[in-house]
């Protein structure tokens, strides 16, 4: 299922490229495309590198924990504030919320659960709060560029940070409670805290993090969203692309002692780097694992030519 995993999350990222090239209903259909298959890559991921098991667990308490929370909050305005959906622009409806907003918790919650195990390193209260902070900050995207889409709305009268009226300032503290809990969740499902090939949910949330702001600030006319989400999301963003700077670190190595330091790096075994690079990547990550069974020489600096 790696393959068909890899396969879900270029389609999606395809999807969300064209999103600012298409208009009205077209658009709408793009969204909804975009969120089921970040979702179900997600979906396959976790059940490929984790098991059914826990994949249905991250599925209640995302979709359904999502749908729930969502559900009291267009009834109540908490903890989000008082707003609405648009009328038949997201698909189906389950208690005055779209399902496919159901979705889109699991397609922001996994890969910011990923990333933040990527550097975390076992620390449970680390990972929780990174992940909750992943999960949150991407709301600075997501809100800003639904309203300006007319996608849902607010009811006016709130306080809302600079540059973006349209939306209340309490709604992002209410992302951040409902992102806290649901990855204390996730942490109680048995298995959570092993170690996994995360590499696609990772580049996921980094694709998410870096193309929205390029999205939002060069082509969808939002660059408040932009900057906020840039700086938000980096907060995990920052120490995931410097957690693989340091698993590449041998920067004066010939090119393919490169490739094979991060091909083993990035996908934790010979299975794994096969299935994205073929032949190649199955190569490059032997000749790691033998440098890694290896003591290195004093003058080595990490040559893997041995």
């Amino acid at each position: 299922m790696t393959r068909l995993a890899w396969v879900l999350g270029v389609v999606a990222v395809g999807a969300q490229i064209s999103y600012p090239l298409t208009t009205g209903h077209a658009r709408d259909g793009v969204t909804q495309a975009a969120v089921v298959l970040i979702a179900a890559t997600c979906v396959v991921h976790a059940a490929d590198t984790r098991g059914w098991r826990w994949t249905a667990s991250l599925l209640a308490i995302t979709v359904g924990g999502g749908l729930v929370v969502e559900a009291v909050g267009t009834a109540t305005g908490l903890p989000f504030g008082h707003y609405a959906y648009a009328d038949g622009r997201l698909g189906p409806v389950v208690a005055g919320v779209p399902v496919v907003i159901g979705l889109a918790w699991t397609a922001g919650a996994y890969p910011a659960w990923c990333a933040a195990q990527r550097v975390a390193l076992g620390r449970r209260p680390v990972q929780v709060l990174l992940a909750a902070v992943g999960l949150a900050s991407w709301d600075l995207y997501l809100d800003p560029q639904m309203v300006a889409d007319g996608r849902w709305r607010w009811v006016p009268g709130f306080a809302a940070l600079p540059g973006l009226p349209e939306i209340p300032l309490g709604n992002y503290l209410g992302w951040m409670v409902t992102a806290v809990l649901m990855m204390l969740a996730l942490h109680v499902i048995p298995g959570a805290d092993r170690a996994h090939a995360d590499a696609l949910p990772v580049w996921l949330y980094l694709w998410t993090w870096l193309g929205s702001a390029l999205a939002q600030a060069a082509f969808l006319g939002l660059p408040v969203s932009a900057s906020y989400g840039l700086a938000a999301m980096g907060v995990l963003g920052i120490p995931v692309l410097w957690s693989a700077r340091r698993a590449v670190s041998a920067t004066t190595a010939p090119a393919g002692h490169l490739l094979a330091r991060w091909a083993r790096a990035s996908f934790g075994d010979r299975t794994l780097a096969g299935a994205a690079f073929g032949d190649a990547g199955r190569a490059a990550a032997r000749r790691v694992a033998a440098a890694q069974r290896m003591p290195p020489s004093p003058d080595d600096h990490g040559d893997l030519r041995r």
